[in-house]
Protein backbone atom coordinates (compact mmCIF):
# COMPACT_ATOMS: atom_id res chain seq x y z
CA UNK A 1 0.00 0.00 0.00
CA UNK A 2 2.78 2.44 0.93
CA UNK A 3 4.60 1.70 -2.38
CA UNK A 4 1.40 2.45 -4.37
CA UNK A 5 1.00 5.72 -2.44
CA UNK A 6 4.61 6.79 -3.18
CA UNK A 7 4.28 5.74 -6.83
CA UNK A 8 1.00 7.64 -7.23
CA UNK A 9 2.41 10.71 -5.49
CA UNK A 10 5.49 10.60 -7.74
CA UNK A 11 3.41 10.36 -10.91
CA UNK A 12 1.07 13.17 -9.84
CA UNK A 13 4.04 15.38 -8.88
CA UNK A 14 5.83 14.71 -12.14
CA UNK A 15 2.72 15.53 -14.18
CA UNK A 16 2.01 18.69 -12.19
CA UNK A 17 5.54 20.04 -12.35
CA UNK A 18 6.01 19.08 -15.96
CA UNK A 19 2.65 20.62 -16.89
CA UNK A 20 3.37 23.87 -15.07
CA UNK A 21 6.82 24.13 -16.53
CA UNK A 22 5.64 23.53 -20.10
CA UNK A 23 2.59 25.76 -19.82
CA UNK A 24 4.53 28.72 -18.50
CA UNK A 25 7.23 28.22 -21.14
CA UNK A 26 4.56 27.98 -23.85
CA UNK A 27 2.94 31.18 -22.59
CA UNK A 28 6.29 32.97 -22.58
CA UNK A 29 6.96 31.68 -26.08
CA UNK A 30 3.50 32.78 -27.27
CA UNK A 31 4.04 36.29 -25.87
CA UNK A 32 7.43 36.55 -27.59
CA UNK A 33 5.96 35.31 -30.87
CA UNK A 34 3.05 37.75 -30.62
CA UNK A 35 5.42 40.68 -30.13
CA UNK A 36 7.72 39.63 -32.97
CA UNK A 37 4.79 38.65 -35.18
CA UNK A 38 3.63 42.28 -35.14
CA UNK A 39 6.93 43.73 -36.33
CA UNK A 40 8.82 43.41 -39.61
CA UNK A 41 12.34 44.70 -40.12
CA UNK A 42 13.01 45.24 -43.81
CA UNK A 43 16.39 45.99 -45.32
CA UNK A 44 16.60 48.21 -48.37
CA UNK A 45 19.03 47.60 -51.18
CA UNK A 46 20.78 50.69 -49.78
CA UNK A 47 21.22 48.72 -46.49
CA UNK A 48 18.89 51.06 -44.56
CA UNK A 49 16.42 49.37 -42.23
CA UNK A 50 12.68 50.02 -42.27
CA UNK A 51 10.48 48.86 -39.42
CA UNK A 52 6.85 48.05 -40.17
CA UNK A 53 4.42 47.29 -37.36
CA UNK A 54 1.03 45.64 -37.61
CA UNK A 55 -1.63 47.65 -35.82
CA UNK A 56 -5.10 46.16 -35.91
CA UNK A 57 -5.76 45.33 -39.55
CA UNK A 58 -3.32 47.94 -40.82
CA UNK A 59 0.42 48.46 -41.08
CA UNK A 60 2.49 51.42 -39.91
CA UNK A 61 5.94 52.33 -41.15
CA UNK A 62 8.03 53.66 -38.30
CA UNK A 63 8.76 57.36 -38.78
CA UNK A 64 6.02 57.90 -41.37
CA UNK A 65 3.35 59.61 -39.25
CA UNK A 66 0.78 61.41 -41.41
CA UNK A 67 2.45 60.19 -44.61
CA UNK A 68 0.87 57.94 -47.19
CA UNK A 69 2.68 54.60 -47.39
CA UNK A 70 2.32 52.25 -50.34
CA UNK A 71 3.55 48.69 -50.09
CA UNK A 72 4.15 47.36 -53.60
CA UNK A 73 4.37 43.55 -53.64
CA UNK A 74 6.17 42.63 -56.85
CA UNK A 75 8.69 40.45 -58.69
CA UNK A 76 11.44 41.60 -61.03
CA UNK A 77 10.36 39.14 -63.77
CA UNK A 78 6.70 40.30 -63.80
CA UNK A 79 5.78 42.55 -66.81
CA UNK A 80 2.95 44.44 -65.01
CA UNK A 81 5.30 44.98 -62.05
CA UNK A 82 7.87 46.49 -64.36
CA UNK A 83 5.27 48.86 -65.84
CA UNK A 84 4.05 49.84 -62.38
CA UNK A 85 7.58 50.80 -61.27
CA UNK A 86 7.57 53.81 -63.60
CA UNK A 87 4.20 55.01 -62.28
CA UNK A 88 5.27 54.61 -58.67
CA UNK A 89 8.49 56.51 -59.30
CA UNK A 90 6.52 59.37 -60.85
CA UNK A 91 4.22 59.49 -57.82
CA UNK A 92 7.16 59.32 -55.39
CA UNK A 93 8.70 62.33 -57.13
CA UNK A 94 5.41 64.25 -57.15
CA UNK A 95 4.66 63.66 -53.44
CA UNK A 96 8.26 63.62 -52.14
CA UNK A 97 7.62 64.59 -48.53
CA UNK A 98 4.16 63.07 -48.15
CA UNK A 99 4.57 59.64 -49.73
CA UNK A 100 6.76 56.63 -49.03
CA UNK A 101 6.70 53.69 -51.42
CA UNK A 102 8.27 50.41 -50.42
CA UNK A 103 8.73 47.75 -53.08
CA UNK A 104 8.63 44.31 -51.47
CA UNK A 105 9.95 41.60 -53.75
CA UNK A 106 8.44 38.14 -53.28
CA UNK A 107 11.49 36.54 -54.84
CA UNK A 108 13.35 34.48 -52.25
CA UNK A 109 17.13 34.73 -52.15
CA UNK A 110 17.34 37.38 -54.86
CA UNK A 111 20.62 39.27 -55.07
CA UNK A 112 20.64 43.01 -54.35
CA UNK A 113 22.39 43.46 -57.70
CA UNK A 114 19.29 42.05 -59.43
CA UNK A 115 17.08 44.56 -57.60
CA UNK A 116 19.47 47.39 -58.41
CA UNK A 117 19.34 46.36 -62.06
CA UNK A 118 15.52 46.37 -61.86
CA UNK A 119 15.61 49.85 -60.28
CA UNK A 120 17.86 51.20 -63.04
CA UNK A 121 16.07 49.50 -65.93
CA UNK A 122 12.54 50.44 -64.84
CA UNK A 123 13.35 53.74 -63.13
CA UNK A 124 12.27 52.51 -59.68
CA UNK A 125 13.37 55.49 -57.58
CA UNK A 126 11.52 54.43 -54.44
CA UNK A 127 12.62 52.07 -51.65
CA UNK A 128 13.20 48.45 -52.66
CA UNK A 129 13.64 45.96 -49.83
CA UNK A 130 15.32 42.59 -49.87
CA UNK A 131 15.21 40.75 -46.56
CA UNK A 132 14.02 37.55 -44.99
CA UNK A 133 10.97 39.46 -43.73
CA UNK A 134 9.66 40.30 -47.23
CA UNK A 135 7.57 37.18 -47.73
CA UNK A 136 6.25 37.27 -44.18
CA UNK A 137 5.07 40.88 -44.52
CA UNK A 138 3.66 40.49 -48.04
CA UNK A 139 1.72 37.38 -46.96
CA UNK A 140 0.32 39.25 -43.95
CA UNK A 141 -0.72 42.26 -46.04
CA UNK A 142 -2.43 40.01 -48.59
CA UNK A 143 -4.14 38.08 -45.79
CA UNK A 144 -5.58 41.33 -44.39
CA UNK A 145 -6.74 42.29 -47.89
CA UNK A 146 -8.44 38.86 -48.13
CA UNK A 147 -6.92 38.07 -51.52
CA UNK A 148 -6.20 34.40 -50.80
CA UNK A 149 -2.96 32.47 -50.70
CA UNK A 150 -2.25 32.66 -54.43
CA UNK A 151 -2.54 36.35 -55.12
CA UNK A 152 -1.63 38.18 -58.32
CA UNK A 153 1.25 40.59 -58.56
CA UNK A 154 1.67 43.43 -58.44
CA UNK A 155 -0.48 43.93 -55.39
CA UNK A 156 -0.30 47.32 -53.72
CA UNK A 157 -1.74 48.44 -50.40
CA UNK A 158 -1.97 52.10 -49.43
CA UNK A 159 -2.06 53.15 -45.77
CA UNK A 160 -2.01 56.32 -43.77
CA UNK A 161 -1.29 56.07 -40.04
CA UNK A 162 -2.16 52.38 -40.14
CA UNK A 163 -5.53 52.81 -41.84
CA UNK A 164 -6.03 51.13 -45.20
CA UNK A 165 -6.84 53.73 -47.86
CA UNK A 166 -7.11 51.39 -50.83
CA UNK A 167 -5.46 48.44 -52.50
CA UNK A 168 -4.74 47.61 -56.12
CA UNK A 169 -4.34 44.26 -57.81
CA UNK A 170 -2.53 43.98 -61.13
CA UNK A 171 -1.40 46.83 -63.33
CA UNK A 172 -3.09 50.02 -62.15
CA UNK A 173 -3.18 53.36 -63.91
CA UNK A 174 -1.18 56.08 -62.24
CA UNK A 175 -4.19 58.42 -62.18
CA UNK A 176 -6.17 56.07 -59.89
CA UNK A 177 -3.33 55.83 -57.38
CA UNK A 178 -2.71 59.58 -57.63
CA UNK A 179 -6.35 60.34 -56.87
CA UNK A 180 -6.28 58.16 -53.75
CA UNK A 181 -3.05 59.81 -52.56
CA UNK A 182 -4.58 63.28 -52.99
CA UNK A 183 -7.69 62.23 -51.08
CA UNK A 184 -5.64 60.68 -48.28
CA UNK A 185 -3.60 63.87 -47.97
CA UNK A 186 -6.73 66.02 -48.01
CA UNK A 187 -5.85 67.75 -51.31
Amino acid sequence: MFKKYILSLSIVSAVLFQGCSNNSEEKKSDVNNMVSAKEYVLTGIDQKQYVVKKEGKGFVLEGAKDKVVIFDIFATWCPPCRATATHLSSLQEKYKDDLIIIGITIEDKIQNSKLQEFAQTYNATYILVNSNQNRRLSDEIVKELELGERYPIPTMAMYKNGALINHYVGATQEEFIDSDIRNALGN
